[in-house]
């Protein structure tokens, strides 16, 4: 195995260098909260769509999603092709967020529905990404450090450590010091690593494999492992429970979190909102063929014997391994030290996005609801050391990654998110297309749902074949497939809402001015685009038909 050299030391710290450049220079601009939570609002269509792509594909995805092609297959790929949702982002949730003038989504709901439903999704949305993206992300970067650096700090577990503390560190440093702006134009840098050093390793790995067609070899001697549709039979990825959780997670994350949906509320209007998520969605289109394609090729060059990669506990590959060990066993000196570059920014990326967007969660839907008229300086001041206290509490979840992780960073990420997304999708869809939803329904369907959801996640991890199997109902709740029960989830959170809402006074329609489809702007929207925005989705949705038609029958 190849390990790092001056010149690849070289690239990465060139590639730090640039990167503080931006921060100092964009840390100078933030005078108020606006300028540090949501950039000031003037932001350009490349940094959004740029940052929505970089932000969403961090270490977990590039560390897991390489994991889940050695393992899976294309089973996780449905999951990869969520372009076309970021185009519903574009076109459908856009403006409405846009128009309402709102910092986060809690506040969104508060507009709508009043303050009971943004207490709820303000508090769990924390608390989800303290326990998930910022504990999972911060592990899949240490494992690139272990892996990558093995000896470079004494041994591979000392590696683990300074890689996870470091990165979160410095990750943290320029968020609090730069804010969102800083986030945007730092991720406009790493969104271009990202694309060109997955493309090398994906066209290296290809060449010493032999090219696409034993590629096709490989994964056709494994019809049942590899393909991008599974027989109803196959007890972890089914095709109709693929059908039903997808979009009901993918709405979810690319609509209605703040981590994504941020970075559209920073636009300086709504045309600009509405390409740069357009930019977002074409960007989205790749990651099926620059991180799953080279899982893939990893588990074929292990089986040829051109790649050793490490087995787990059980045996088999250690499929989180799989990208940090092509990196340092085929790339050449430079380009590995930028692959490694666009590795850390990835980790980066991830995190720091995530460390702002809960900032803005906690100063605008928890400290400024507790301390109202709080001045400008005050509110800044409290995101950053939000932001601190975040990354705090990631560093101290770290020890129980491995014991979560198992089966792989990628899905488990999709077990999570299948349990939380169900009540949120339900609340948003029905509470921006249906006027008579209400306060009451938005409250009862989000607490029910995340309560049934959390249950399910912890009989998971206590109950079911292998664990504990007595009482025999709660072990078969357990093993019950995370796909189909997010889809159950979601119509218990429906018609929760519905009941809740239609047994209870209707809103009035002054309170539902720009919030409801039927109730919204619709000229300043239609004057908002042209045929250049039609043409863009159109490829887009296009790019999205023909890769799923490929890859459904090419093996």
């Amino acid at each position: 195995m190849n390990t790092l050299n001056s010149i690849d030391w070289l690239v990465i710290v060139v590639y730090f260098a640039a990167l503080l450049g931006i921060v100092i220079s964009v840390t100078r601009r933030n005078q108020t909260s606006t300028d540090y939570f949501l950039a000031g609002r003037n932001v350009g269509f490349f940094a959004i769509g740029a940052s929505i792509f970089a932000s969403n594909i961090g270490s977990e995805h590039i560390v897991g999603l390489a994991g889940q092609g050695a393992a899976t297959g294309l089973a996780m790929a449905h999951y990869e092709l969520h372009a076309w949702i970021v185009v519903l982002l574009a076109w459908v949730f856009v403006p409405f967020y846009y128009q309402s003038g709102v910092f986060t989504m809690p506040e969104f709901l508060e507009k709508r529905f009043g303050p009971k439903p943004r207490w709820i999704l303000s508090l769990v949305s924390l608390a989800a990404y303290v326990l998930t993206k910022v504990s999972v992300t911060v592990y899949a970067g240490a494992v690139v450090f272990k892996t990558l650096l093995p000896e470079t700090f004494g041994s591979p577990e000392n590696a683990f450590w300074v890689g996870a503390i470091a990165t979160v560190i410095l990750t943290g440093l320029y968020t609090v010091a730069g804010g969102l702006r800083a986030v945007l134009y730092t991720d406009s840098i790493q969104a271009i690593i990202l694309l060109i050093g997955s493309a090398a390793i994906t066209w290296i790995g290809l060449n010493l494999l032999g090219g696409w067609s034993e590629l096709q070899s490989f994964a056709s001697e494994n019809v049942a492992d590899y393909a991008l549709w599974r027989p109803l039979s196959d007890p972890d990825f089914p095709w109709l429970g693929i059908l039903i959780a997808s979009p009901i997670v993918g709405i979810w994350y690319w609509c209605t979190d703040q981590y994504i949906v941020q970075r559209t509320l920073a636009a300086k209007d709504l045309k600009t909102a509405r390409r740069g998520a357009l930019l977002g969605a074409f960007l989205k289109v790749w990651p099926v063929m620059i991180f799953l394609i080279p899982g893939l090729i990893g588990a074929a060059l292990h089986q040829k014997g051109l790649l050793v990669i490490p087995g787990d506990s059980s045996g088999g590959l250690a499929g989180d391994q799989v990208f940090p060990t092509m990196v340092t066993s085929l790339l050449p000196t430079g380009l590995r030290g930028l692959v490694v570059a666009g590795l850390l920014a990835a980790l980066m990326s991830s995190l720091s996005s995530l460390f702002n967007s809960t900032a803005t969660l906690f100063t605008v839907d928890v400290y400024e609801k507790i301390r109202p008229g709080a001045s400008e300086e005050k509110l800044v001041t409290v995101g950053r050391l939000a932001t601190g206290v975040v990354i705090i509490l990631g560093l101290l979840w770290i020890p129980i990654m491995p014991a979560i992780s198992k089966g792989g960073l990628y899905q488990y990420l999709q077990n999570v998110q299948g349990y939380l997304a169900p009540p949120i999708t339900a609340v948003f869809l029905l509470g921006l297309f249906n006027q008579r939803i209400n306060s009451r329904g938005a409250t009862w369907g989000l607490s029910l749902g995340f309560i049934l959801g959390m249950a399910k996640l912890v009989l998971q991890g206590i109950f079911g074949a292998g664990k504990i199997e007595n009482p025999t109902f709660l072990a078969a709740i357990a093993d019950f497939n995370f796909l189909y029960f997010s889809g159950v989830l979601f119509l218990i959170s429906v018609a929760t809402i519905i009941v809740a809402s239609y047994t209870s006074a209707a809103p009035r329609i002054e309170q539902l001015q720009g919030l409801t489809y039927a109730m919204m702007d619709r000229k300043s929207v239609r004057d908002s685009w042209d045929k250049r925005e039609v043409i863009a989705t159109v490829f887009i949705l296009g790019l999205v038909v023909a890769i799923y038609s490929y890859f459904s029958f090419w093996i």
